[in-house]
């Protein structure tokens, strides 16, 4: 059960809030619907509710707020929009990267893929999708974790009428269990159909909260969709004869040469049209809403076109029919029905199962058994089954996703073999033009470049760590695991660690190995103080990786991280330089000698000698402009990362 209390926006300017005081509830095995036009603050309760925005008011999840829950996506399954992925991430790899994310079993995403029909697409790509296949993907990353509640945002918007019914047949079935579904609509007879309880929305405000039945018949109307060339003269007619005969009908000019008539049927207005002469395009049933904010765009299009049937002109019977939207590749398309007959039976099949009232429609038992067959889930409509989740210590499971999220799309590959074929490039030019240390030549680090290839290589895949999560924001429903979880930050450190430490490794192997065969032994030779010099060449490369990965965290973006590794010997360096040549008092000379008699004992293996590397790679103006960079960037991230918690 959901239940929201006061929920409203910060305000922007001199605009309107976009949800100002908003309090309802979504009970436990039913469907609840928001409705609203566009920009009528749907979306931003949902994000409030989520706490993905800052605003007032409090919701509770089965009686606590959604911060409160140790494990968020297992309470709330969410989907808000498309689905947010990386476009190059297969299907399958995406939900396994989820199912690491959230502490289940991978084989979970198999589960899920079965369910929703996309076993065939698990190899897919995500950027290949049509709309359909990706509500599909939404929803099994909704389901994944076995939440009691789903919330969605618009999830039937853009699909085919077999697209939206298998949709609406999973919420059902998922409410059928017990489980709170909450979703967001613009269309009336979509909420009237497949909702239990419809709240209504306007300008940000709770305009009404009723059960299905009863919002279909105070908001809904049967009126009759006219579309004519000459629609200001029937219009006319029509007012003139309804007057005439002292009839109650109501004629709305929708915009162009459209009418909507209100207490008429389509054979009266066919008739009229057909005794003056009026061309008729299209005239058919329609139902239309009648509420708060209802205009022209409330109005939905009929799937079909019905003609009058006048013998004076039979060429004009199917001029102009109302396009279809487009059904996806994946659906097939279906035989051609009249979508408001449907409706007007429809809701009328769900009331029974609500409040035990029916509302009238004509030809009750043909319509009556559509609406069934409509709101009965088809084979696909079958839940998982439920899943035992061990909950695993941190930072297993964020080093797990992040694993899976580092190796689950070819970037990362592409630029280590970027890296190691400029290195190796590199490594022959400088040793054909000579003058080159041996230790700046097997690094292939020019002296005009202020980086070698693989620690501008290592910093980018660090960037790309935090880039991706803000560009591609998978986790951004998931509380548990956001990109601001310090647990989330060691695991992508430590994967960025590793992939730097293997890079430089297997440069440093790759450009000895290109100079052997070039130029023989001779330039292939080991330094004599390689310990040192490994040292160091490791703390560099590792040390600009996690720049990468601090500054993209910092300022969420890719971009601005690799910046940072750049700024780092461009900007940096030689500020520590000129405080290093600076006067001084006093000397650091013999800091290794002191460093032992602080610590008195011998360490075990001589510790204390890498000990003592590590203080003269420090020292150095690189590895001390790094040291630097490095506790300042992380430093802004903790700042970073409390102010959100605070808020």
């Amino acid at each position: 059960m959901i239940e929201a209390f006061g929920l409203t926006s910060n305000p922007c300017k001199e605009l309107p809030l976009a949800v100002d005081d908003l309090s309802f509830e979504a009970r436990a095995g039913h469907v609840t619907a928001l409705l609203g036009l566009p920009g009528a603050g749907k979306t931003t309760a949902l994000r409030l509710m989520l706490e993905l925005q800052q605003g007032r008011g409090i919701a509770y999840f089965r009686g606590r707020p959604l911060n409160r829950i140790p494990h968020p996506s297992r309470e709330v399954g969410v989907l808000l929009g498309d689905v947010p992925g990386h476009p190059a991430r297969t299907v399958r790899g995406h939900l396994r990267m989820l199912c690491a994310a959230a502490g289940v079993p991978v084989r979970r995403a198999d589960e899920v893929l079965e369910v929703v029909g996309l076993v065939s697409l698990r190899d897919e790509r995500l950027g290949t999708l049509s709309r359909g296949m990706d509500r599909r993907l939404g929803l099994a990353g909704a389901l994944l974790s076995d939440p009691h509640t789903l919330v969605l945002d618009d999830p039937a918007g853009g699909l085919s009428t077999r697209e939206a019914q298998w949709l609406h047949g999973m919420l059902r079935a998922h409410a059928s269990q017990g489980g709170t579904v909450l979703l967001t609509t613009s269309d009336p007879k979509e909420a009237a159909r497949n909702a239990d309880r419809v709240v209504t929305l306007e300008q940000g405000r709770l305009v009404a909260d009723q059960k299905a039945g009863e919002f279909a018949r105070t908001r809904l109307r049967p009126r009759v969709a006219v579309r004519s060339p000459h629609a200001t003269r029937l219009a006319a007619l029509l007012t003139k004869e309804a007057r005439t005969a002292q009839r109650s009908v109501e004629v709305v000019r929708e915009g162009g040469n459209r009418l909507s008539v209100y207490g008429s049927t389509c054979a009266d207005v066919g008739e009229a049209a057909f005794r003056h002469g009026i061309l008729v395009h299209q005239l058919a049933d329609e139902t239309g809403d009648m509420g708060p904010g209802a205009g022209p765009t409330t109005v939905e299009e009929p799937e079909t076109a019905a003609a009058p049937q006048a013998p004076a002109q039979p060429s004009s019977a199917d001029a102009d029919p109302e396009p279809e939207t487009a059904p996806q590749p994946s659906a097939p398309a279906e035989t051609p029905r009249s979508e408001d007959a449907e409706l007007h039976s429809s809701a009328p099949a769900e009331v029974p199962r609500t409040d035990g009232e029916t509302t009238a429609a004509a030809d009750p038992p043909a319509k009556t058994s559509r609406s069934a067959e409509t709101r009965t889930p088809d084979a696909l409509s079958v839940l998982p089954p439920p899943i035992s989740v061990r909950p695993a210590p941190s930072p297993l499971r964020p080093l797990r996703y992040e694993i899976r999220r580092a190796a689950g799309i070819s970037t990362g590959f592409v630029t280590g073999a970027v890296v190691l074929v400029v290195s190796a490039l590199t490594a022959v030019l400088l040793a054909r033009v000579g003058h080159t240390p041996q230790a700046r030549l097997l690094a292939a680090w020019p002296r005009e470049l202020p980086l070698p290839p693989a620690a501008l290589g290592a910093g980018l895949l660090g960037a790309l760590a935090f880039g991706d999560e803000f560009r591609h924001p998978a986790l951004a429903a998931d509380r548990g695991t956001v990109p601001r979880r310090l647990g989330l930050l060691v695991a992508k450190l430590l994967v960025a660690a590793a992939t730097a430490l293997m890079l430089a490794f297997l440069t440093v192997g790759c450009d000895a190995e290109v100079l052997y065969l070039v130029y023989g032994r001779e330039l292939a030779q080991v330094p004599a103080d390689w310990i040192s010099t490994s040292a160091s060449w490791i703390g560099l490369v590792v040390g600009c990786a996690w720049a990468g990965v601090l500054a993209a965290g910092v300022f969420r973006s890719t971009t601005a991280g690799l910046a940072a590794v750049l700024a780092v010997p461009v900007l940096v360096v030689p500020l520590v330089q000129k405080a290093l040549e600076g006067a001084s008092v006093r000397a650091a000379a013999g800091f290794p000698l002191r460093l032992r008699q602080v610590f008195l004992l011998q360490w075990p293996f001589g510790g204390e000698r890498y000990l003592s590397g590590v203080a003269r790679v420090i020292a150095q103006p690189v590895g001390g402009a790094l040291t630097l960079s490095l506790t300042a960037l992380l430093c802004a991230y903790l700042l970073t990362t409390l102010r959100s918690r605070v808020r």
